[in-house]
């Protein structure tokens, strides 16, 4: 982070030790130091006195800080989104894949459990469209441009908006499909 090395060029310049600094703003010189070695990062309120000590803005003092902490925040927030798609990719394929099992080996206790397991199945799918919404991602493409850290130009972004109401649709005949298939397997299996 660059704030630690402001800190210190400002201190520097002003001939001020870190206990002067710290008595001006109301911290232990110890946590200048830590401020100083990018052990901890001052609160906005450190931020103002230390902009007005300093006499300059607070722009100045966290330049270089804000991008960084934006590409660590964007890591973070790939990193989960695709934690949060691969448990949602597993459990679909628990919910497809188990209910004929379920049933022809547990009975009612196999269906009880196929519903709970389709109902945390919902639950995490309807977490994964709202992170979508947030990161405003819809498409396999913008998925995966955002999954590897890039995005996509603008006559590409403009495509994938123009195929989301026919994926939608899609989805929604393949989902109903998928459930006459399970219904119909079970029916049969229920006899």
């Amino acid at each position: 982070m660059e704030l630690g090395k402001q800190i210190r060029k400002y201190r520097n310049e002003m001939s001020l030790s870190q206990d002067a600094l710290a008595e001006k703003v109301f911290v232990s010189r110890q946590t200048i130091s830590n401020w100083e070695n990018d052990k901890s990062y001052p609160d906005v309120n450190s931020l103002i006195l230390l902009s007005e000590v300093f006499e300059t803005s607070i722009d100045k003092l966290i330049k270089g800080d804000i991008e960084i902490m934006k590409k660590k925040i964007q890591k973070e927030d790939q990193k989960n989104f695709e934690k949060l798609s691969n448990v949602f990719g597993i459990l679909l394929a628990l919910v497809i894949l188990s209910p004929v099992a379920l049933v022809h080996y547990l009975g009612d206790v196999g269906i009880v459990i196929w519903v709970v397991l389709a109902g945390i199945t919902f639950y995490v799918a309807v977490k994964v469209e709202k992170k979508k919404k947030e990161f405003d991602i819809q498409t396999y493409r913008e998925i995966i441009a955002f999954t590897q850290g890039t995005g996509l130009d603008n006559i590409s972004k403009a495509r994938e908006e123009g195929k989301r109401l026919y994926q939608k649709i899609l989805l929604a005949l393949g989902a109903g499909l998928m459930t006459l298939i399970i219904a119909g397997i079970s029916a049969v299996l229920l006899k």
